[in-house]
């Protein structure tokens, strides 16, 4: 069974072969736009990596500027990366029209196995103790499988805006 963790080391190789999957398409929820894939093929810079997961959860942490503090997790199962989810703290301008409180990413050999959606009923605890009372959470007009997954975690449809679906779970 599929458990949701904080980033670990211990999952670099499979990371890298779940990241590879994407074949350049964005990882939402993964936290790794700034860190090149052939550059987290090193160990240390991949502990460097998880280390600023980790670290982004602090608020005192440095971001770059219009970030907002995040917690990220992985699913897992067994040794396997399956896939990121994020938990930002709160919404800035852009994540309310846009990005939401959740992003979240299975590796596409994963997909269609019900792990996005046991993944986001896992965070919506964590995302309660980190003091949100409601989520917000977006898809694009187009992604049926994510649709799917937030409509049957509770998610309802307020909106649509610039071809993003939003929707609040309480």
């Amino acid at each position: 069974m599929p458990l949701l963790i904080a980033p670990d080391a211990r999952f670099h190789s499979s990371w890298l072969e779940g990241a590879a999957e994407f074949d350049g398409a964005r990882q939402d929820g993964a936290g790794a736009e700034d860190w090149p894939l052939e550059e987290l093929n090193d160990g240390g810079s991949f502990r460097r990596f998880v280390d600023a997961l980790l670290a982004d959860a602090l608020p005192a942490s440095p971001r770059k500027p219009g970030y907002v503090p995040c917690t990220y997790l992985w699913i897992v199962e067994g040794g396997t990366f399956l896939g990121s989810l994020a938990i930002r703290h709160k919404l800035n301008e852009f994540l309310l029209e846009q990005g939401g409180h959740i992003g979240y990413s299975v590796r596409p050999s994963a997909r269609r196995r019900g792990h996005a959606s046991a993944a986001l009923a896992a965070a919506l605890p964590v995302a309660q103790t980190l003091g949100i009372s409601r989520v917000l959470l977006t898809c694009d007009e187009d992604n049926a499988g994510s649709r799917a997954t937030i409509e049957k975690n509770g998610g309802v449809h307020e909106d649509t805006r610039r071809g993003k679906r939003r929707y609040w779970i309480e």
